[in-house]
C-alpha cells in the first residue's frame, strides 16, 4: 500500500559521459519523486535514459548533476563502505539476464545475500527456503541453474532480491528475457510481493504489460522525463498484446 511519504527522489539529476572528444548527456535534468509502496515503471526507447536512471537510483553510479535521495540521504555523499551496505540492506537487484551463480543451488543463491549481510547460516537457510516457496519454488531448492527454465531462474531473482527485507526493489527488464505467458507470471509475483510486504519497485522496461500493474508510469525521452501518469489515467490499450485473441 502506498503510504504518501517519499522514499526515492531525483533533483535535477544530470549525467554526462565524454567519449573523445563528444559528451553524451544521458541524462538533462530529472525531477521526480517516488512514494513508499509504489509500483513504479520507467519507461522509453532505448537509448532515452531510463537505464542511466535506473543505476542512478541503485546506487550503481553517480551523477554528473543534481541528486539522488533515498530516505532524504544523498546517495552520492555516502562512502564506498556506506554505498555498499545500502545496496546490500535497503535495495534489491533483479536483473533481465537473472544473474543467479551458476555453480550454485536455488537455495545457496537466495542465501547469499544474506550471508554478505551477516546472518547466521541456519536463519539465512530458513528464511531463503520461505522465500522460494513464496515464488512457486520449494520444490527445486536443491537444482542449479542449468536444470531451470528461464522463468525458474527469474523466480530465484526475485526471492534473492528480497533475501534482506529491501525498502526498494530495482528490477531491469525483468521480463525481457521471457515468454509472455512466463513474462506474466513474474509481473504478478511482483506485484504480489508489493502488495504483500510493502516494498517499492522501480522497474525499468519495455513491456508494456506492465502498464497494468503499475501505480504510475514514468515516461523518458532524450534524457528528460517526458510525463508521468496515473494507471487509471493511461491512454494506453493494455488489454490487448498483439499475436492474441481479446
Amino acid at each position: 500500500m502506498i503510504d504518501g511519504r517519499v522514499i526515492v527522489k531525483a533533483e535535477d539529476v544530470k549525467k554526462h559521459y565524454t567519449m573523445g572528444p563528444v559528451t553524451v548527456e544521458a541524462l538533462r535534468g530529472i525531477d521526480v519523486e517516488i512514494y513508499r509502496g509504489e509500483y513504479i515503471s520507467i519507461m522509453g526507447p532505448s537509448g532515452s535514459g531510463k537505464s542511466t536512471l535506473f543505476n542512478m537510483i541503485g546506487a550503481l553510479d553517480r551523477p554528473t548533476g543534481g541528486r539522488i535521495l533515498i530516505d532524504g540521504v544523498d546517495v552520492s555523499s555516502l562512502s564506498a563502505q556506506e554505498t555498499a551496505l545500502l545496496r546490500c540492506r535497503r535495495i534489491g537487484y533483479i536483473f533481465q539476464t537473472f544473474n543467479i551463480i551458476p555453480v550454485m543451488t536455488a537455495l545457496e543463491n537466495v542465501m547469499l545475500p544474506m550471508t554478505f549481510a551477516g546472518t547466521s547460516n541456519s536463519d539465512a537457510r530458513a528464511k531463503a527456503s520461505e522465500l522460494l516457496r513464496g515464488v512457486g519454488l520449494g520444490h527445486r531448492l536443491g537444482h542449479r541453474p542449468d536444470e531451470l527454465s528461464g522463468g525458474q531462474q527469474q523466480r530465484v531473482a526475485i526471492a534473492r532480491a528480497m533475501a534482506n527485507s529491501p525498502a526498494i526493489i530495482l528490477a531491469d527488464e525483468p521480463t525481457g528475457n521471457l515468454d509472455l505467458s512466463t513474462g506474466r507470471e513474474i509481473i504478478d509475483i511482483l506485484r504480489r510481493m508489493k502488495e504483500d510486504s510493502g516494498v517499492t519497485i522501480i522497474a525499468s522496461t519495455h513491456d508494456m504489460k506492465m502498464l497494468s500493474t503499475s501505480d504510475r508510469v514514468v515516461w523518458i525521452r532524450d534524457g528528460r522525463i517526458e510525463r508521468v501518469e496515473r494507471r487509471e489515467d493511461l491512454n494506453i490499450s493494455v488489454g490487448t498484446i498483439e499475436g492474441e485473441e481479446e
